[in-house]
C-alpha cells in the first residue's frame, strides 16, 4: 500500500541523512587540519631557510584543500538530497490524510471570474491543486494550474492519460525529478529575466573587440615578462593595462546589463541542467513524454548540455562583481569581452529553443503531479470519455479532498444534452458537497488525472457553477445580484457555438429572494437551459420544483434525507431518487436555543 512504502521510504532515507551527515562533519574536521597542518609545516620548513620545500608544500596543500572542498561539496549534496527525499515521502504520507506540508496553495492562479475555480476549490489552502501539486519549478507550478483551469481536447486528455500511466510506477525517477528541484530552490523565481536576454540577441561587440581581447592580453604579458627581466621600465606595463581599460569600457555597459539579467537565475541553471538531464532518461514510450524528450534533445548538443554550458558562462562573467577578482584577473584578461563574446555564441545558437526547454520541462513536472495523486491512489479510476452527447455517469464517486474513510460515496447517470438533475434535501444533508464531488472530478477527468470514484464516464464538457456568490461593497453589488450575474454568464455561455455543451452546477438557485420569485425563476431558467446542449444540477430547498418532472422528463429528482433519531439529526449522505420531504432546519433552531415549539403561531 501506498502509506507503507512512503513511510519505509521516509525512514530510509532518513539513515542514510545520517550517515552523510556524520560524513560530511568528518570531512569539515579533516579540511581544519589539513589547513592548519599544511599551514604550520610551510612555516617550519620556511623558518629553517627551506624556502623551495615551504612553496612546494603549499602547492601541495592547496591542491590537496581544493580535492577535500570538493568532495565536501559532493557529500553535502548527497545530504541534502536525501533529506529532501526523506521530506518528499512525509508530504506523501500527509497527503494521504489531507494535510499538507509544503505552502504552496496556489492563491495566485485564483480568479473569482473563471467559470469553476472558486466554487469548486481548484486554488487555495484546502484545495486540488495542493492536492496535485508536484511541481517546485516557476513554470511547472502555472503548467499544472492550466491543467486545472484550461480543459483541452479529449485527444490530448487522453495522451495525459498515456503518459501518466508510464509515470505511475516509475516511484524513484519521480521522487528523484522533484529532489533534484528541491536542491536549490530559485527554480521556483519567475525565469523571465533570462527568457528576455535569451531570445532578444544584443548588438554584438565591435569586431576589433574581437581581435583585441586575445591579441592586448598577449601584447601585456610579453611587456610584464620584459619588465620582471629587466629589459622594460614599469611603465610600459601600466600603459598597456590603461589600454586593457580602455576596451573593458566599450563593452561596461552590455557586460553589467547581462550580469544582472543572468545573475539571480545563474543557480538555478545548474538545477535547470540536472533537472533537463533527467528528463533525458530512461526512455519513454508514451508520445508526450516522447515528444519532451525529443524537444529536448538537438541534433549536436542536448539541452541539458546547453543549458549547462551556459551556467558555467554566467557563472564565470558574474566573477566579475567580486571587486578583486575584478582587479586582479578581469583587467589583465579582459575577462568581460571573452564571456560577451561566448554568451552572445550561445544566445544566437541556443536562444531560441530556451522558452520550449523550460515549457518541456513544466510539462513532465505537471504529468508528474498527476502520477504522484495515481500511484498514492490505486483505488481511483482512469475516466472514459464519449464525444456522442451530453453523457456523465459516476460510479461510488467521492470527493478527492476527503479521506476515503470519511467520504460517502454516490452514483448518478446523466445521459443526453438539456437534461437538469434537480438535487433537494435539508440543511446539511450534503447536497452541496455532492455537487463539489461531481463537479470537482469532471475538472480532474478533463485535466488528464485519475479521478475519486469506482467509474467515471463522461464527455468534454465546460464546466460551470454557481455555489458561493458574494455580496460585493467595492463594486456596490448585493449577493443577490452577483447571482443574477453569474446565471447570465451562464446563459451566455449555453448560447455560445462550442462543440463542448456546458454542465452546470448551481447550488441553492436565487437563494436571495423570497419564495415565489425563487420558484418562478428557477423553473424558468430550468425550463430555459433545457432549450441549449446544457445539462446540470440544480440544488434547492424548493421542493414544488420537483413536480416539474411529472410534465417534463428532462427534469430528474434526487434528494438528501436527514432523520431524527433520539432527538439527535442524523444524516447518511445517501443519494436517493425522488424529491426530499423531510426537513431539518426547525431542530437545527431549537438545537441553539430558539424555542420553536413555545412559540408557535396560533
Amino acid at each position: 500500500m501506498p502509506h507503507s512504502i512512503f513511510a519505509e521510504r521516509e525512514t530510509r532515507f532518513l539513515q542514510e541523512e545520517l550517515k552523510a551527515r556524520a560524513g560530511y562533519n568528518r570531512l569539515s574536521i579533516i579540511r581544519v587540519i589539513w589547513f592548519v597542518g599544511v599551514a604550520f609545516l610551510a612555516w617550519f620548513l620556511m623558518d629553517r631557510g627551506h624556502d623551495g620545500l615551504a612553496i612546494g608544500v603549499g602547492l601541495v596543500g592547496i591542491i590537496g584543500f581544493l580535492v577535500l572542498l570538493k568532495r565536501h561539496q559532493a557529500v553535502q549534496r548527497r545530504r541534502d538530497r536525501v533529506r529532501w527525499l526523506a521530506f518528499i515521502n512525509r508530504d506523501e504520507t500527509a497527503r494521504l490524510e489531507r494535510k499538507f506540508l509544503r505552502p504552496e496553495t496556489g492563491l495566485e492562479f485564483a480568479d473569482a471570474n473563471h467559470p469553476y475555480a472558486g466554487d469548486l476549490d481548484i486554488f487555495g489552502n484546502h484545495s486540488i491543486f495542493r492536492l496535485l501539486n508536484r511541481t517546485y519549478t516557476y513554470e511547472g507550478s502555472r503548467k499544472l494550474a492550466a491543467y486545472l483551469r484550461s480543459p483541452v481536447p479529449v485527444d490530448e486528455v487522453l495522451l495525459r492519460q498515456d503518459a501518466v500511466a508510464e509515470l505511475r510506477p516509475l516511484l524513484d525517477w519521480r521522487q528523484e525529478l522533484a529532489a533534484l528541484a528541491y536542491l536549490n530552490p530559485s527554480v521556483g523565481e519567475s525565469p523571465q529575466a533570462l527568457k528576455n536576454w535569451a531570445t532578444k540577441p544584443t548588438e554584438p561587440l565591435p569586431v576589433y573587440l574581437t581581435i583585441a581581447r586575445w591579441l592586448f592580453p598577449a601584447i601585456t604579458l610579453t611587456l610584464l615578462v620584459l619588465w620582471m627581466t629587466g629589459y622594460l621600465p614599469g611603465w610600459a606595463v601600466t600603459a598597456s593595462l590603461l589600454v586593457h581599460g580602455v576596451l573593458l569600457g566599450q563593452a561596461a555597459e552590455l557586460a553589467k546589463n547581462v550580469s544582472e539579467q543572468t545573475f539571480a537565475m545563474s543557480q538555478a541553471l545548474k538545477t535547470y541542467h540536472d533537472l533537463l538531464k533527467h528528463l533525458e532518461n530512461p526512455r519513454f514510450e508514451s508520445a508526450i513524454l516522447h515528444r519532451l524528450q525529443a524537444v529536448t534533445n538537438l541534433e549536436n548538443r542536448s539541452a541539458a548540455a546547453a543549458i549547462g554550458k551556459l551556467s558555467q558562462l554566467v557563472e564565470n562573467l558574474n566573477f566579475r562583481r567580486n571587486p578583486y577578482f575584478f582587479l586582479l584577473v578581469g583587467i589583465f584578461t579582459l575577462w568581460d569581452i571573452h564571456y560577451l563574446q561566448a554568451l552572445d555564441r550561445w544566445q544566437r545558437t541556443y536562444g531560441p529553443h530556451l522558452n520550449d526547454w523550460l515549457d518541456a520541462l513544466a510539462e513532465a513536472e505537471a504529468l508528474n503531479s498527476l502520477a504522484g495523486l495515481a500511484y498514492a491512489h490505486p483505488e481511483y479510476a482512469v475516466p472514459e470519455f464519449r464525444e456522442e452527447s451530453l453523457q456523465l455517469d459516476a460510479q461510488q464517486a467521492r470527493h478527492p479532498m476527503l479521506m476515503a474513510n470519511k467520504g460517502v460515496a454516490n452514483s448518478l447517470k446523466i445521459d443526453g444534452n438539456g437534461q437538469t438533475i434537480l438535487i433537494t434535501g435539508s440543511n446539511m444533508s450534503g447536497k452541496s458537497t455532492f455537487l463539489r464531488t461531481i463537479g470537482t472530478n469532471v475538472v480532474l477527468a478533463l485535466a488528464g488525472s485519475v479521478v475519486a470514484a469506482e467509474k467515471l464516464i463522461c464527455s468534454p464538457v465546460q464546466v460551470f457553477t454557481s455555489m458561493r456568490t458574494q455580496d460585493s461593497l467595492e463594486e456596490n453589488t448585493s449577493s443577490f445580484y452577483a447571482e443574477l450575474k453569474r446565471l447570465k454568464t451562464l446563459i451566455d455561455r449555453t448560447r455560445q457555438t462550442s462543440n463542448w455543451p456546458v454542465l452546470y452546477f448551481l447550488d441553492e438557485i436565487l437563494k436571495g429572494t423570497n419564495s415565489a420569485d425563487r420558484h418562478r425563476g428557477a423553473r424558468a431558467l430550468i425550463l430555459q437551459l433545457h432549450e441549449t446542449s446544457a445539462s446540470g444540477f440544480v440544488s434547492t430547498h424548493d421542493v414544488e420544483l420537483g413536480e416539474l418532472a411529472a410534465a417534463h422528463p428532462f427534469v430528474h429528482n434526487y434528494s438528501f434525507r436527514s432523520d431524527v433519531i433520539d432527538g439527535k439529526l442524523h444524516f447518511d449522505y445517501q443519494l436517493q431518487t425522488g424529491v426530499c420531504r423531510s426537513f431539518n432546519a426547525s431542530q437545527l433552531m431549537e438545537s441553539i436555543g430558539i424555542e420553536m415549539h413555545k412559540f408557535q403561531e396560533d
